[in-house]
């Protein structure tokens, strides 16, 4: 066994799919809808059975998903009493929500799989015997011990499943924030704007920013962007209906209306596609100060398309490292390569499953 694998394997020694296949006690879907039919999707991939699905207490209306009638927690204890797995189907940001997974480990195994927000390879063992080395590579480049406990948690949290690894990468948003020189910025790009609420947010944390690029794919959600911005009459606004991307193309694009539209992802539980311009913000962007990049696995992409940039502006970086499996040593190898000179961190808000985690580069 390598050394890198010897750190991470300390305490487990199979993935959450081998775990789920070989179990003995009966497993639990916890909760329905996209999130449950992709976990569903790998189940039969594997040949992994679950036996019931279950919503929390209050939410059982006698409906039913993929021909089971939902129960309640409650009655999944009447049933099985506590011998049974969870295996965790959505994602939450709410603290009251994750504090109640957080509880369920006190009584049951949870599992909240780590499938890839816009499909492709799933994180598991082979994945990670794989790409072990691409992993240290990246792991290598992050510039503070924080960072390296929040990528080897991580990487755990992938393999296992297990929420108690994302209790130990979880920080509030001011200690995240406190990684960006936030009065510096004059200038901001917005890539994966939604319905503005980033702007919202950087604009009041960001004293001095004077100028926005705003650049959000979906027309619904670019309806809210534009009715939002044009209530920002002190600051120069400049909107962009497209998605972001290499070089300026057309794209297939999911477009779901929420924060989850999609350039990347392929999959069969995904809204319908269509065609949308994509463009590189290197052609619509002279020089910019701070940049974020959450655009739905399309971050690769997006930050080749913003090379010039990175070499001449050197803006600092928020980039979402969440989308796809790929992404924990893709995105940081392609920043070092495009600019070594960036100092690379990594940090991560509450949430359930192992959303919201963010590269900085500055």
């Amino acid at each position: 066994m390598n050394e890198y694998k010897k750190i991470i394997f300390n305490e487990f020694s199979v993935d959450c799919w081998t775990f789920l296949k070989n179990a003995s006690l009966p497993i639990l879907i916890y909760g329905m809808g996209n999130g449950a039919d992709k976990i569903i999707s790998v189940f039969e991939k594997y040949g992994i059975e679950y036996q019931d699905v279950f919503a929390s207490d209050g939410f059982v209306r006698g409906h039913s998903y993929r021909g089971k009638t939902v129960i309640s927690y409650s009655q999944a204890c009447e049933k099985y009493g506590n011998d049974f797995i969870i295996v965790v189907s959505f994602g939450s940001k709410l603290p009251d929500v994750i504090e109640r997974i957080y509880s369920l480990e006190k009584n049951h195994a949870v599992i909240c799989p780590d499938v890839p927000v816009c499909d492709g390879e799933i994180f598991n063992e082979d994945f990670f015997d794989l790409h072990e080395n691409e992993l240290i590579k990246a792991r290598n480049l992050l510039c503070d011990d924080i960072s390296i406990d929040v990528f080897d948690n991580i990487v755990r949290f992938k393999l296992t499943g297990k929420p108690s690894y994302l209790r130990l990468t979880s920080f509030d948003e001011n200690e995240v924030d406190s990684i960006l020189n936030l009065e510096k910025y004059q200038s901001y790009a917005d890539l994966g704007a939604y319905n503005g609420d980033t702007i919202k947010k950087y604009t009041k944390i960001c004293p001095n920013i004077k100028k926005i690029y705003a650049f959000e794919p979906d027309k619904r959600n670019f309806k809210k962007l534009s009715i939002y911005c044009e209530e920002l009459t002190d600051l120069k606004i400049k909107l962009y209906n497209c998605a972001v991307c290499d070089t300026d193309k057309t794209l297939e694009f999911s477009s779901s209306g929420n924060r989850n539209s999609s350039g990347a992802s392929k999959s069969s539980y995904q809204h319908k596609t269509v065609e949308i311009q994509g463009k590189a913000i290197d052609n619509e962007i002279e020089r910019i100060d701070f940049i974020k990049y959450d655009v739905e696995g399309l971050e690769y992409d997006a930050l080749l398309g913003s090379k010039r940039l990175l070499i001449e502006s050197k803006p600092d970086l928020l980039v979402s490292m969440y989308h796809k499996s790929e992404d924990m040593y893709m995105l940081p190898i392609l920043i070092n390569e495009l600019n070594p000179s960036y100092k690379l961190y990594l940090r991560r808000l509450p949430y359930i499953p192992a959303w919201d985690l963010n590269l900085y580069a500055k």
